[in-house]
Parts: C-alpha cells; structure tokens; sequence
C-alpha cells in the first residue's frame, strides 16, 4: 500500500487577477463578489437577463413584485370558520409559497446587482405599506370621529 500523495497540484480556486477584481471567472461566466452596477448580471436563470436592458427592467420589475408578495401573503388572515385541519394546511401551503418565493427574492439579491438589492428592498418596503395602510387608516378615523368630550 503506497502513501505516496501529490499535495502540490492543488488547484487554485481563483486566479490572482480575479481575486484583485473581486470576481470569479466560472467557464466565462464572471461572478462577483461585491455590489456592482450595471444591467450583465444573471439573475435566478442562467442566460437572464442576458445583458438586455429590456430584460433587466423586466427582471427588476419581477423582484420588486415578489418582495410585495411575500409582504403581502405575510398577513393574510385565517378564516376563523375554517376546520382546524383545512385552515392548517392552508395556512401551510400560504407559508410555503411566502418561503419559496423569499428564497427567489434572496438568490437575486446575491447576484450583488446594487439595482436588484434596491428594488428587493423597495418591493418589501411598498408590500409592507400596502398590508399596514388600512389598519392604520382606521385607528386614525375612528380616533378621529370618536366624539370628543
């Protein structure tokens, strides 16, 4: 039995000049590892939006929709008639969804495109006033017709 190993053709993970840019070069494909700006990024499929700036306003536009989606299925009630088992699983099956979709929201944010962060960020932002507008709206109003004595 031979103990003989090779310990010095380790390959390197990244080359020298990639580690001064902060990328890495994967069969031409340049992944980086700091925010950037700019519409060549890959975002959730391999090939999209492929450097079109059509298509990257349609993929910030399809991020900014699922951070509202998610802030939105965060608060969807329970039907408090629902059986116990039916109300569960659908409340499972909103959570599913609600997770399925964040995890999409977090893979496009680690492409590290400053223009995906923002609108992640501003997505959530605006799901979040559309799920609290009205609850608020209705305290001010009913503090604000309660008669006054």
């Amino acid at each position: 039995m031979s103990h003989d190993h090779d310990h010095g053709t380790m390959p390197m993970p990244m080359s020298p000049d990639s580690m001064y840019n902060n990328s890495m070069n994967m069969n031409d494909m340049a992944m980086h590892m700091n925010f950037f700006w700019g519409k060549d990024v890959v975002v959730l499929f391999d090939g999209w939006p492929n450097g079109r700036l059509g298509m990257y306003i349609l993929a910030l536009a399809f991020v900014f929709l699922l951070a509202v989606a998610v802030e939105i299925l965060a608060a969807v009630p329970i039907k408090p008639r629902m059986r116990p088992l039916s109300g569960g699983l659908l409340q499972a099956a909103v959570y599913a969804v609600r997770m399925a979709l964040a995890y999409l929201i977090m893979l496009s944010v680690m492409s590290f495109n400053v223009g995906i962060f923002i609108v992640a960020v501003a997505g959530h932002a605006v799901g979040c006033f559309i799920v609290k507008y009205r609850p608020i709206a209705a305290v001010y109003m009913a503090a604000n017709d309660a008669p006054k004595v």
